[in-house]
């Protein structure tokens, strides 16, 4: 471990959209809220947006058939569940008053999406943990008092342990890891818990009989290479050894990779538009992976008819080039913002952020976009 790490802060509203559309029409929490597409009583063509926790427990997820929604909890007549479309002006506003509350905290802040920041405060709280951990909780009250939203909090030393510490209590929770309690933190946690292992990864890991963060550590480096390359087994363990960048930035990079497609006819069937931006991704991806290329930012844009545009990204705490990772946040980028009373002229998928080796520089700017 480095001497005086940072103290970096992960904040991610719960439930984020769910719970401004419960707050703006005073719906009960307990009753599932589905927000997407019109469901047509199961016969609909839409995907979810998202859902509240009362309806996750049915299953529900971001991106989900809206026909498969209404199947697991139906609305009424047949059940009590609520369907609703998404109000994206109330959602900006929510995300405003949150960021106003965060940023006079941080020396350095990050909105890394509509719900969610990073923000270094080790100046702030003059290098003091426990006083992280109160300014966390003020932070977190406040957003609850003024705003009436709830959030959960990640304390650690970098990006990606203030990312995993925010998951660790929620809803409405926070969780610090000090800088000496790694080894106690990963002892038995999922692998899937790292940002960036998807399910691809854990299944090829999996076969080797390794489940576990630690276990995948006294694996060992070399040997761990073998199965997974070496470049994912150096940088799991600078995972585990808390060694991953701890840098909170508030510019976006303009050098990127991106693709995008125009439909022959607008489109309305949005199953067929998020196939077609996956197939997108995908290729984004492989056009890193050539020119030995990774990301930290998936933007997702979306043209409707009459060319109103619209650009939609979120940020993950490491660069990868993974595309199971990137998959799954182009879906819930697509699917939590996409406007279903419109019909779709092009979709696009742009990877920044990057991390560019200086061997692979000449060949990157023959392919890099920048907007």
């Amino acid at each position: 471990m480095m001497d005086n790490p940072r103290i970096i802060v992960h904040c991610d509203l719960d439930a984020f959209y769910a719970a401004v559309e419960t707050l703006h029409h005073g719906f009960d929490e307990s009753i599932p809220l589905i927000i997407g597409s019109d469901p047509e009583n199961g016969r609909g063509r839409g995907i979810v947006s998202t859902c509240n926790y009362a309806a996750r427990a049915y299953g529900i997820r971001s991106a989900m058939a809206i026909s498969e929604a209404w199947r697991r909890c139906p609305g009424q007549p047949y059940g009590n569940a609520i369907y609703i479309r998404g109000s994206r002006g109330l959602y900006s506003r929510a995300s405003r008053k949150v960021m106003k509350i965060l940023k006079p905290s941080a020396q350095f802040f990050e909105q890394a999406s509509i719900d969610e920041a990073y923000l270094d405060i080790t100046e702030h709280v003059e290098n003091n943990w426990d006083s992280a951990l109160a300014l966390c909780r003020k932070l977190q009250e406040e957003i609850m008092q003024v705003i009436g939203l709830s959030a959960s909090f990640g304390i650690a030393s970098n990006r990606i342990l203030a990312k995993m510490a925010s998951e660790v209590n929620k809803p409405n929770g926070i969780f610090r890891i000090l800088p000496d309690e790694l080894p106690d933190f990963f002892e038995g946690r999922n692998i899937r818990e790292v940002p960036g292992i998807g399910k691809k990864r854990a299944t090829q890991l999996h076969e080797w009989g390794i489940t576990t963060i630690d276990e995948m550590y006294t694996y060992g480096e070399i040997s761990l290479s073998r199965i997974t390359g070496e470049r994912f087994a150096a940088w799991i363990t600078r995972v585990y050894e808390g060694r991953t960048s701890s840098e909170i930035s508030p510019l976006r990079s303009r050098k990127s990779i991106g693709k995008e497609h125009t439909f022959d006819y607008d489109r309305e069937n949005y199953q067929i538009v998020l196939e077609n931006l996956l197939s997108i991704v995908r290729r984004v991806m492989k056009s890193a992976r050539e020119v030995g290329v990774s990301g930290r930012l998936a933007e997702v844009k979306i043209r409707y008819t009459g060319f109103e545009t619209h650009t939609h990204g979120r940020s993950i705490p490491v660069t990868m080039d993974d595309d199971e990772v990137f998959v799954s946040l182009a879906e819930k980028l697509f699917a939590n913002n996409v406007q279903t009373n419109k019909k779709i002229r092009l979709i696009g998928f742009r990877l920044g952020h990057l991390d560019t080796p200086k061997t692979k520089q000449t060949r990157l700017l023959s392919i890099i976009e920048e907007e």
